[in-house]
């Protein structure tokens, strides 16, 4: 441990340069106290480190000198795909790792391609989770990804939309982040399963390791079973007339799926502007709410009980406010 924050110590001030101990400190999260002794031990074992006194003062190389002990671990390499992600790496539990990682990879750099990165870092940054969305309390998420890494077998207590909860013996395949939320990828019965970790109320690693199915792949699993997904949310076809502002609305209020519908109409606007469309809804009261949304902006034109659904719900409301 006190290896490893030695060799982070001596990063930091490669890449950076002049660092007071109260920055190392806050870097390393330990006292400064820690720090001093870590500085004493580089000093001891011949990393020319010295002190600049006085307010603007800290602790720096000597010019030109530079280490190439920057070697990585398995689990930073690892981490380095979630560089762009720090939020979902401190979830996974990798949020120290990563960091280390990207300073050992700074720290390899040439000096030019060192700064265009830290430039880069500044001027680009990713949100993955949507807006108004709460974040949710994933306390197995760590979990679940050490037994994806391992390839254990793991069995979960899981609440299924009904707030059904049941058991599952999965072996853990992959992890998703779609739009913010965490899915598990697993095979449970022989059956390859889309779990939402949110929903997943206790975890056991059973310690048992199991052979990953041949040729799987992630990507590939994901698109498909969001395909599949988005037929079983939205069964139902509506056709639609969209006037020119309900076609900007799409998207914001009808998602991917409304507007792949729109980029599909294969008629032509009429002299209003008002173009046809087969927009998939949801079963039930859910596509009335939907369609409400758009307001006289969009007319359903079949099926017949879906407009007669659409007209009563409206007439109600109107005797509502009326």
């Amino acid at each position: 441990m006190r290896a490893s924050r030695l060799l982070s110590v001596l990063l930091l001030l490669q890449n950076r340069g002049r660092m007071t101990a109260d920055e190392l400190a806050e870097e390393l999260e330990v006292s400064v106290r820690t720090v001093y002794r870590d500085i004493d031990a580089l000093s001891a074992s011949g990393v020319p480190v010295y002190a600049d006194r006085g307010r603007t003062g800290g602790y720096r190389l000597v010019d030109g000198y530079r280490t190439r002990l920057t070697g990585m671990t398995e689990e930073e390499a690892q981490s380095l795909s979630l560089a762009g992600l720090p939020v979902a790496a401190v979830e996974l539990g990798l949020g120290t790792v990563l960091a280390a990682a990207q300073l050992k990879l700074y720290a390899a750099l040439p000096s030019e391609l060192r700064d265009r990165a830290g430039r880069v870092a500044e001027r680009f940054y990713l949100d993955v989770p949507g807006w108004h969305r709460g974040i949710e309390s994933l306390p197995t998420l760590s979990g679940i990804a050490d037994a994806v890494w391992s390839s254990h077998r793991i069995r979960i207590r899981y609440e299924r939309w009904g707030q059904r909860v049941v058991e599952r013996d999965v072996e853990p395949l992959g992890l998703i982040l779609k739009a913010g939320n965490w899915y598990l990828a697993g095979r449970c019965e022989g059956t390859d399963r889309t779990y939402r970790i949110s929903r997943v109320l206790e975890l056991t690693d059973l310690g048992e390791e199991f052979e990953r199915p041949a040729g799987f792949d992630l990507a590939a699993y994901w698109q498909e079973w969001s395909e599949q997904f988005e037929r079983r949310m939205f069964p139902r076809v509506a056709v639609v007339r969209l006037s020119p502002r309900a076609q900007a609305l799409v998207p914001f209020y009808a998602g991917s799926v409304g507007a792949r519908a729109l980029s599909a109409a294969t008629g032509e606007p009429d002299a209003d502007g008002w173009l046809t469309v087969e927009l998939p809804v949801e079963p039930g009261e859910p596509a009335i709410g939907e369609l409400l949304r758009f307001g006289p902006h969009l007319e359903v034109l079949e099926p017949a009980d879906l407009r007669a659904e659409l007209a009563e719900a409206i007439e109600e409301m109107g005797a509502f406010y009326g």
